[in-house]
């Protein structure tokens, strides 16, 4: 397996300081867009729509249960028994002790998909998820999202009684947020994943193989 060239201490951090400089206009071109973000507006959304849920029944409005803000991560509904290996991936970078943190801050976090919410109940306890898992099945909720047959994250805001939805990302927006990827990114071989631009004889694979 290849390996990246051996340079002295000297040259290794001269490399280094070249490349943090990159970093830092990237860590600011972020800040920027997050504060773009936070200024997005807002649309009305249904807040008629009723999850099954462990607990019961519950409509979007309670999904928030009483925080002010809620995101919605949609998992793919590849049909009984076929789940799909992205949102597995993802859900299973979704940490607990990260979810208190964020309903410290006023944030519920559920994920929701269209699968039955029996087959969800399987899948979770197979998984050994204890995550928030709701079901939206039977109603239109993955569509009026622009999510489909696909995955999406939304972000959701409460104002009274009202709904309105602020943000969604899908594809490489969910991508980056999740942690092992993160970590990898920062690695010699990085994800190690074919569509990467890595310097040849670096191991890679399909992203789903």
């Amino acid at each position: 397996m290849e390996k990246p060239e051996i340079v002295t201490a000297e040259e290794w951090q001269r490399a280094r300081d070249e490349l943090l400089k990159a970093e830092k206009e990237t860590t600011r071109a972020l800040d920027a867009v997050a504060a773009r973000r936070r200024r997005l507006p807002m649309v009305r959304f249904d807040n008629g729509y009723v999850f099954d849920t462990p607990a019961g029944p519950k409509t979007l409005l309670e999904l928030f249960e009483d925080r002010g803000q809620l995101v919605v991560y949609q998992f793919m509904d590849n049909g009984p028994d076929h789940y799909c290996p992205g949102c597995t991936g993802f859900t299973n970078n979704v940490p607990s002790a990260g979810l208190a943190q964020l309903a410290d801050r006023g944030v519920t976090w559920v994920t929701v998909s269209n699968m039955p919410l029996a087959q969800i109940e399987a899948y979770k306890a197979r998984m050994g998820w204890t995550l928030p898992f709701v079901s939206s099945h039977g109603t239109s909720f993955a569509d009026d999202c622009g999510a489909g047959g696909g995955f999406m994250l939304s972000v959701f805001l409460r104002d009274g009684e009202d709904v309105y939805r602020t943000y969604n990302t899908t594809s490489r927006g969910v991508d980056r947020l999740v942690f092992v990827n993160s970590i990898l990114d920062l690695t010699p071989y990085g994800r190690q994943e074919d569509w990467e631009d890595s310097p040849p004889g670096w191991p890679q694979h399909p992203t789903y193989g």
